[in-house]
């Protein structure tokens, strides 16, 4: 029963946390788009969405955090400890009881997102929205991406991919 909790609550707490993101910044987007835009505009935007749907999207999230969420979430599950399950969806994150340049890698990067959101915060419109359709674009990705290794984790009963888990717990 844990084992399963383990998985369930650490991939769909990661899902929730990046579908409350899409929520979020999707009717920004939208009133964004809804404007009247110039070519300035779409000259900036086309290239941008086309670029975090490359970067976040398929390198950052489908070749990179995807996978090793999914494979953390199998390990988990594989030697279930209360807290950990408990804590499932930043365990799988790799905020903690990782490799020390996981962890380390997991904070930075989710502080330097935090100070990218608040400075995007600042713009107008539709500047605003054009940046948070990028955004929205490479996150939905990330979803699909963590849905789809998990079939993969499922029908093989496990993936080939490093959960960066301590040396001791490895």
């Amino acid at each position: 029963m844990l084992r399963r909790l383990a998985i369930l609550w650490g991939l769909s707490g990661v899902l929730l946390l990046l579908g409350s993101a899409v929520a979020r910044l999707t009717p920004r987007a939208l009133e964004a788009l809804s404007m009247e835009l110039t070519g300035l505009h779409w000259a900036l935007t086309v290239p941008w969405v086309a670029f975090m749907a490359w970067s976040e999207g398929h390198r950052g999230f489908h070749q990179s955090f995807s996978p090793r969420v999914v494979a953390r979430a199998w390990a988990l599950s594989l030697r279930p400890r209360a807290l950990h399950v408990l804590l499932a969806p930043v365990f799988c994150m790799g905020f903690f009881h990782g490799t020390r340049r996981r962890m380390l890698v997991s904070w930075l990067l989710t502080c330097a997102i935090v100070l990218l959101v608040l400075a995007v915060r600042l713009l107008p419109q539709p500047w605003r929205g054009l940046l948070d359709l990028g955004v929205v674009i490479g996150l939905s990705w990330g979803m699909v991406s963590i849905g789809a290794w998990t079939l993969r984790a499922v029908r093989a009963g496990g993936l080939d991919v490093d959960p960066q888990l301590p040396e001791a717990a490895a």
